[in-house]
């Protein structure tokens, strides 16, 4: 099976925050922010595998800054490293001032999901091409929290994250 570049999979998207997104403080709820990287680590994930996916697993979700109501949210993913069956996915979020275009670092986090067949279960898929220095730090890095979540799959026996 030929690779695919990491080019392949970059997605972005942008929403603006709407009065029904947001707390009491009018900030965007965590899980509306959640649901969106899901979407665009989806997205990557189809990109690269060209079938449907699943999430498995989300880990290392930060929220560093709040995303305000009128501000724009900008996400954008990519593939870090393809493994068998499985993907991991970076999905970085950005808040966008639409009248000044400042934009701030507001959430990142780190995805994992599998390739399915037309039965439903898991398919192989390419592996992933790194070209830059950056691409291939993050794909190392890929590798390490791997491990770590299959470490974690043995030490609790969540059958889920076996696979991932």
């Amino acid at each position: 099976m030929k690779g695919k570049p990491v080019s392949q999979s970059r997605t972005t998207m942008t929403e603006q925050v709407l009065p029904n997104d947001a707390n009491t403080h009018g900030n965007i709820l965590g899980g509306k922010v959640m649901h969106l990287m899901d979407m665009a680590g989806a997205i990557a994930t189809f990109r690269h595998s060209r079938m449907p996916v699943v999430t498995v697993s989300v880990d290392s979700v930060r929220f560093l800054h709040p995303i305000k109501v009128g501000q724009l949210v900008l996400l954008e993913a990519s593939v870090t490293r393809a493994f068998t069956t499985s993907m991991e996915v970076e999905v970085q979020v950005f808040s966008e001032d639409p009248l000044s275009g400042k934009r701030m670092k507001t959430s990142t986090a780190f995805l994992t999901f599998v390739a399915l067949d037309k039965d439903g279960r898991p398919a192989k898929i390419p592996p992933l091409i790194a070209e830059t220095e950056e691409e291939k730090s993050r794909y190392r890095a890929a590798l390490r929290r791997r491990r770590r979540r299959l470490r974690e799959a043995k030490k609790t026996g969540n059958e889920a994250l076996k696979g991932v």
